[in-house]
């Protein structure tokens, strides 16, 4: 009985001893991470506070021009991520020749994606009509998002090289870059919107042409940090710049569903601003307050998400199935822990959020109660989330799609618009309604992505032991 009571302490402390050495790489590679995601993340919050500050039809125009724009560029976003579990894993078995071909391909990929998102942008001010937005708002952001569409292919550029560097276990480099593009934000913001040193002042359509200039300086920055690398310009060299359409077709099977998975996670809340766009300026003034903190409190476990991404496929590179598993069930643990950090900052400082977007008393109540449920939902984001990204890790992309297609449009979306808009349920509660959709359907998403994570792991323990077994 002794000796059990020594083998269980010694084994608790065992386990302990690894969560916290895996919880320490895995913040030394994603903390950087978070740092680029925070500073791209933090262009969309200079656009909001510099365009409310000159009006609330530029706000609101930032609002729903990021509606369109938002989906759209979470699906580049989540096509081109798959570059960074297929390097993540190459680089584990050591096959850098792979990592080169896989690149040049993403980089065909990218330019395909970019050139049908450019399409879709030109039509923005059509598809606000359609929607029956307010009249007084649809120029502004229909300029607003045509202006994004000049930076699209930088955009997409940007992506790519971040997935290589991620891929390869950099994620310094590309922060390095992010923050330098923020610090370049800001004053370019200020000339176009306010229309200094000659140039018209445009409003919240320079917030937009600021965007597009700064991605293409952050393309070309990191583009020419990686052909200056000792080590990656030997393997990034386009002797070989063909498209496959084989390899394409293998990227876009993997990161269309990826793309999928986080559009439909992002899009939720972009249909919901335009939804109450219906309501008035003022309603979609204060929700676009809750939306654009909480999209900058989610930065932290969606990059700690693409560092677990790059832990497992390291692991599972290697052939270490222990190893992936430890790290995807350590990643989700270190990442609930640290949306407690995000629920109290909510919580405690609301006031404080507020004031940085708005003085206006009726958005400011309204942006109040919002963000009471945008706490809620912190931590069931953060499940959800870094189990995603473990099933990245393992490649499993498709039926996570569909359990997030199923918990945001078959059940968050539905519930929100009957809680807010009709008074089925209860009298009809505006955009506060569509809140309580949010958190019923990110606590859902938590729970299928969990189980599902972990039948993959099963799945892949037992059929490795069959391998075993007939070896």
């Amino acid at each position: 009985m002794q000796n059990q009571t020594v083998n269980r302490a010694q084994s608790s402390t065992s386990l302990f001893s690894r969560f916290t050495r895996e919880s320490g790489s895995l913040l030394h590679l994603s903390i950087p991470i978070i740092m680029t995601q925070l500073a791209t993340q933090a262009m969309g919050f200079v656009d909001t506070t510099m365009a409310g500050q000159v009006s609330a039809a530029d706000l609101a125009a930032i609002a729903l021009g990021t509606s369109l724009w938002l989906p759209v560029s979470l699906l580049l976003r989540g096509i081109i991520m798959a570059l960074t579990p297929v390097v993540a894993f190459h680089r584990g078995a050591n096959e850098l020749d792979k990592v080169r071909i896989e690149f040049i391909q993403m980089i065909w990929v990218a330019a395909l994606v970019s050139s049908l998102l450019i399409i879709y942008l030109s039509q923005g001010g059509n598809i606000l009509d359609a929607i029956g937005v307010a009249p007084e708002i649809i120029p502004i952001a229909s300029d607003y998002v045509i202006a994004l569409a000049f930076g699209v292919p930088g955009i997409a550029l940007f992506y790519s090289l971040n997935g290589f560097c991620e891929g390869m276990n950099n994620t310094r480099a590309p922060m390095l870059v992010s923050v330098i593009g923020l610090l370049m934000n800001i004053p370019i913001n200020y000339v176009l919107i306010y229309g200094k040193f000659g140039f018209p002042a445009l409003g919240a359509v320079g917030c937009g042409w600021a965007t597009s200039i700064v991605y293409w300086v952050m393309s070309g920055l990191l583009y020419s940090y990686i052909k200056g690398h000792h080590h990656y310009k030997k393997i990034i060299h386009f002797a070989d710049i063909k498209p496959r359409v084989n390899d394409c077709l293998h990227l876009l099977k993997l990161g269309v569903p990826i793309g999928m998975n986080i559009a439909v996670c992002g899009s939720i809340f972009a249909v919901i601003a335009l939804l109450i766009g219906r309501i008035g300026a003022e309603n979609v003034a204060a929700a676009q307050i809750a939306l654009n903190i909480s999209s900058m409190t989610y930065m932290i476990p969606m990059s700690l998400s693409f560092g677990i991404t790059i832990r497992v496929g390291h692991a599972l590179g290697a052939k270490n199935q222990q190893g992936a598993k430890e790290r995807s069930l350590f990643g989700i643990t270190v990442a609930g822990l640290l949306s407690l950090l995000s629920i109290s900052f909510f919580l405690l400082f609301p006031d404080w959020i507020i004031r940085l977007y708005t003085t206006d008393p009726v958005v400011s109540a309204t942006a109040a109660t919002l963000l009471i449920y945008t706490a809620v939902y912190q931590f069931s984001d953060a499940l959800q989330t870094s189990a995603n990204g473990a099933l990245r890790g393992y490649k499993d992309t498709k039926i996570p799609m569909i359990l997030a297609i199923t918990a945001y449009w078959g059940l968050a979306l539905p519930l929100g618009m009957v809680m807010g808009l009709t008074d089925m349920v209860v009298p009809a509660m505006g955009e506060t309604g569509f809140w309580v959709g949010i958190v019923t359907g990110l606590t859902v998403a938590a729970m299928f992505m969990l189980l599902r994570l972990r039948y993959v792991i099963r799945s892949q323990t037992a059929d490795n032991c069959h391998q075993l077994q007939t070896a």
